[in-house]
């Protein structure tokens, strides 16, 4: 198939918090490259995933959640989302069928009328956890907020990401709005993360799992190293990885490590376990604790930590 005939392009996935924009992405794509949490502003990078069809190529931009910042961290997440939506071909609005559109849903659906003027797809998500007649009236209440902007919806599409039902039908919407052009990635490639960043990731969504509601913005993680163990058989390779759990106070650090040292071994038992699957190989995983004072609200931290 020539280039001409192969359309490719971006789409940005938006919403508010915990609307399930991650949850989205990993299911068109077909595999988690985004971790998920119940816990609103789970995701701090903007992370693409590839869509691949044999005459077609969808680059989805997974985005944090925008929402009004209470710190530093906050503001440059914001950032992040503003740079990625006015770059892309399609815009992708979430809608959680169980809430109905709020101030939050209405401002990001302004400014990104606003900033690009490509096409706009709503997506009410969650649809799995609404009755048929609560669906309907988002799918009601999401056309006439495009109305009231006077930017109506090119599509607004129903989808449950966990049960997939219309999943490929939002696939096919979002595919038939690309441009014309060449493939951006080779076959095969899902993601543009390097593993190294999938790996913290992956340590930070298991440590995220059963703690208290203050500590989820505080915890960031960085892989310091990440190498094959020398003199290991061909046959039973070994990867060591160092990774350090940063909190920003002395309790905080208390509760990741628990009592008697429970608590960073369940964090590490389970982020080794995930880190083999995705390496594809077994794994020595040295996940350590440190206090960052505040790194959310310092610029020179949140840059070492990668933000």
């Amino acid at each position: 198939m020539t280039a001409e005939q192969m359309h490719s392009g971006f789409a940005c996935v938006v919403g508010r918090p915990n609307v399930g924009k991650s949850t989205l992405v990993n299911a068109l794509v077909g595999q988690k490259i985004a971790i998920t949490s119940a816990r609103p502003q789970t995701t701090r990078h903007v992370i693409r995933g590839v869509v691949h069809r044999p005459d077609a190529q969808l680059v989805l931009v997974d985005t944090p959640g925008l929402h009004k910042p209470r710190t530093l961290l906050g503001k440059r997440l914001n950032d992040r989302v503003r740079e990625a939506w006015a770059q892309v071909d399609v815009m992708v609005q979430c809608f959680p069928a169980d809430q109905k559109p709020g101030p939050g849903d209405r401002l990001i659906a302004k400014e990104s009328a606003a900033a690009n003027r490509g096409r706009r797809v709503a997506v009410v998500t969650k649809t799995d956890l609404a009755a048929p007649q609560r669906i309907g009236e988002q799918l009601l209440a999401v056309a006439a907020l495009g109305q009231e902007l006077e930017r109506d919806w090119d599509e607004i599409v129903p989808v449950s990401a966990v049960s997939g039902e219309r999943l490929d039908t939002l696939a096919d919407v979002l595919l038939a709005k690309l441009p014309e052009g060449p493939a951006l990635y080779p076959d095969g490639v899902i993601t543009e993360e390097p593993e190294q960043s999938l790996v913290s990731e992956i340590i930070r969504e298991v440590a995220l799992q059963g703690m208290s509601d203050e500590l989820p913005h505080s915890i960031a993680v960085v892989v310091e190293e990440m190498e094959p163990r020398e003199d290991r058989p061909a046959d039973d390779p070994l990867v060591d990885v160092i990774a350090w759990v940063f909190v920003e106070r002395d309790s905080q650090k208390a509760i990741v490590v628990g009592r008697k040292g429970e608590g960073i071994r369940r964090i590490g038992t389970e982020s080794r376990k995930r880190i083999e699957a995705l390496l594809g190989t077994r794994v020595f995983l040295d996940l350590r604790v440190k206090i960052a004072k505040d790194w959310q609200r310092d610029p020179k931290q949140m840059n070492r930590l990668g933000f």
